[in-house]
């Protein structure tokens, strides 16, 4: 099973950037990664995806433009770039691992097996 954590939430102005991280530990296979976010009173909505390989990412419509999604797999890292922040983006921020060898991108949540704990995001007006 692997481990995830994210870093890099914080409070910022409307406006701003933040980058959020997330490592990977434990027992590490190939695997596509997501992030998804869950706002007060909401449940937890897709944000984006890549695959292993990195050629393949996909945005939900409210990040489009703004976002953007890597990863390192040498560091075991995977990112997520947010400029232009909105209060509307104010949530904690997941990431999420697919299943091993499960290369491919999903925007489902239930196709994810491993989550970390989450980061807080607060864009302020």
């Amino acid at each position: 099973q692997v481990q995830l954590v994210e870093s890099g939430g914080g409070l910022v102005q409307a406006g701003g950037s933040l980058r959020l991280s997330c490592t990977a530990s434990g027992r590490t296979f190939t695997y596509a990664m997501g992030w998804f976010r869950q706002g007060p009173g909401k449940e937890r909505e897709f944000v984006a995806t890549i695959s292993w390989g990195g050629g393949y990412t996909y945005y939900d419509d409210s990040v489009k433009g703004r976002f953007t999604i890597s990863r390192d797999n040498a560091k075991n890292t995977g990112y997520l770039q947010m400029v232009s922040l909105k209060p509307e983006d104010t949530a904690v921020y997941y990431c999420a691992a697919r299943s091993p060898g499960t290369i491919e991108i999903s925007r489902n949540k239930f196709e994810y097996d491993a989550w970390g704990q989450g980061t807080q995001v607060t864009v302020s007006s």
